[in-house]
């Protein structure tokens, strides 16, 4: 007993395609290889309106005709090409989402407001690249002698992620964030010029940080502690010099200048992330702003 097959027309009649439209699927792989009757017509093998049906439904989704040869050809399975479809379509999602945040804060704004955030934001609308960039300007900031691990710790938290659903808010934090990095107080402060021994500093403000973040989480003003003392006593020895009243009035005065700047850049992450805790560079800003506090009376010896 012979085989059934199908011609063109048959399958054609069965999914509700053109002729030409299945044919052109044939063409380019999309079925399995048809036979020739005697008089030279395609035949059809059963398989071949199961595929069909296949390619029709996913072509109603907007696949790509590549990516469907790639799975007719089993360099791709079904599941692998859903997977990588969603992954596209959230990306999409999250550049309209972002655009529409972007109108949204250039909207919310007087005329001049509005060209000042036109500029900072026009720099961050293709986010990997824009990552990338943050990323770099952290790279080229933090010390090369921190050691790797300290160097994560501290981008990890300097360069958040930007969200898939962001508000007007945090992308323009986000954007400012970029814009801050390119003040020329910016690399100067981190690469910590007058420091002898950069890694071991790095490593003692993270702990310290650590330190001080429960107080500033609980909202209090900067103020004398524990906390202040080993902020201090690292910054003392990173210099090789030690803890005194001077030293203290000095290091103050010399850091809080350029504080204004970085709380501006950490209240932007802060913006950004959301997160229930004060991040290294919030707590970082209250003990400069304490230590200078501290030390407001005292004139800051010349060095």
């Amino acid at each position: 007993m012979s085989e059934v097959t199908w011609t063109i027309g048959q399958l054609a009649a069965r999914t509700g395609l053109p002729v030409k439209t299945v044919r052109y699927y044939s063409d380019v792989g999309l079925l399995p290889v048809a036979e020739r009757s005697a008089g030279g017509h395609r035949r059809y093998r059963p398989e071949a309106l199961d595929q069909l049906l296949l390619v029709q439904r996913l072509r109603a989704l907007n696949t790509p005709i590549s990516t469907l040869t790639q799975l007719a050809s089993g360099e791709r399975s079904l599941g692998d090409l859903i997977t990588d479809e969603m992954g596209q379509v959230r990306s999409r999602l999250t550049e309209l989402h972002w655009r529409q945040a972007t109108l949204e804060a250039l909207d919310n704004c007087s005329a001049q407001e509005r060209l000042r955030r036109l500029e900072v934001l026009s720099r961050v609308q293709r986010l990997p690249e824009a990552q990338d960039r943050l990323a770099e300007a952290w790279r080229r900031t933090i010390p090369a002698s921190v050691t790797a691990r300290l160097a994560d710790a501290i981008t990890a938290q300097a360069v958040p992620e930007p969200p898939e659903n962001p508000t007007a808010e945090v992308v323009l934090a986000y954007a400012e964030l970029h814009t801050l990095t390119r003040h020329p107080d910016f690399p100067l402060y981190w690469a910590c010029p007058h420091v002898r021994d950069k890694a071991s500093l790095y490593s003692e403000l993270l702990d310290t940080s650590e330190l001080a973040a429960g107080t500033v989480a609980d909202g209090l003003p900067p103020q004398p502690g524990e906390a202040l003392d080993h902020f201090s006593r690292a910054c003392a020895r990173s210099r090789g010099e030690d803890d005194t009243p001077g030293f203290r009035a000095f290091i103050g005065a010399q850091l809080h200048s350029t504080i204004p700047l970085f709380r501006r850049y950490w209240q932007h992450v802060a913006t950004i992330t959301a997160a229930p805790r004060p991040n290294l560079g919030i707590t970082h800003c209250w003990l400069v702003e304490a230590l200078a506090t501290r030390q407001e009376a005292a004139p800051a010896p010349t060095r």
